[in-house]
């Protein structure tokens, strides 16, 4: 492991100084290990190694080249790290969502575009008057989604991706079993829509912030 390490660290080091760019093509196998004064072994599994962090891209036949290191894709790794949570963790990822998701809505309340702020009006409205809890978890995810995306920070979209599925299954159990929840997810979206529709950042953060700890309150309470 410690070689496979180091030949991870200088990979990333040529990465780093710009010798090797998004795009980019390693050089052939032989060579770059020759070059970092690796053995084959450890380059291989340097590479695999970032490769599953979308780090690097492995095309059979082609070559090994630097991905586009765009915040979406290397941040997908933390969707499967997160898939691995335990449900005494799932207040802690509220507690994040509690910070990113407020911050998100007042960002979206900027700079959404109008045409994505209509689309936005239409998650909610496709819902349907007597939706399934499992259809409003879905909503809700997607409406959070869009949210995150509209606010124009691709880092941010990614971590809101990435925090939704661990908090999945509280919010079917809180849907199943109080009274009135999904009314209250409904009202509580629509007025989060309605602050962004009209621009106005801080009631969109306060609506938000509402929106989630109302779940967060919730589970600290049944657990």
């Amino acid at each position: 492991m410690a070689l496979t390490d180091e030949a991870i660290d200088k990979i990333k080091g040529m990465i780093m100084s710009g010798e090797l760019g998004p795009g980019d093509r390693l050089p052939k196998e032989a060579d770059l290990a020759d070059r970092l004064g690796l053995s084959r072994n450890s380059l291989r599994e340097a590479v695999r190694a970032l490769s599953m962090i979308r780090v690097l891209d492995v095309r059979q036949g082609d070559g090994t080249y630097v991905t586009s290191l765009e915040p979406n894709l290397l941040l997908d790794a933390l969707s499967f790290v997160v898939d691995f949570h335990r449900d005494d963790t799932v207040l802690q990822f509220f507690e994040v969502r509690r910070i990113l998701e407020p911050a998100a809505a007042a960002l979206a309340a900027d700079r959404m575009l109008d045409d994505d702020i209509d689309k936005l009006q239409l998650v909610l409205d496709d819902l349907g008057d007597e939706p399934t809890i499992e259809a409003l978890v879905a909503n809700d995810i997607e409406f959070h989604r869009q949210i995150a995306i509209g606010a124009d920070n691709a880092v941010l979209a990614s971590l809101v991706e990435g925090l939704s599925g661990p908090t999945m299954r509280a919010r079917i159990w809180r849907g199943l079993t109080q009274e009135g929840a999904a009314a209250r997810t409904r009202e509580q979206h629509q007025a989060i829509v309605d602050a962004i529709s009209t621009r106005q950042p801080d009631l969109a953060r306060s609506w938000a912030t509402v929106h989630i700890a109302g779940v967060e309150e919730w589970l600290r309470r049944v657990l």
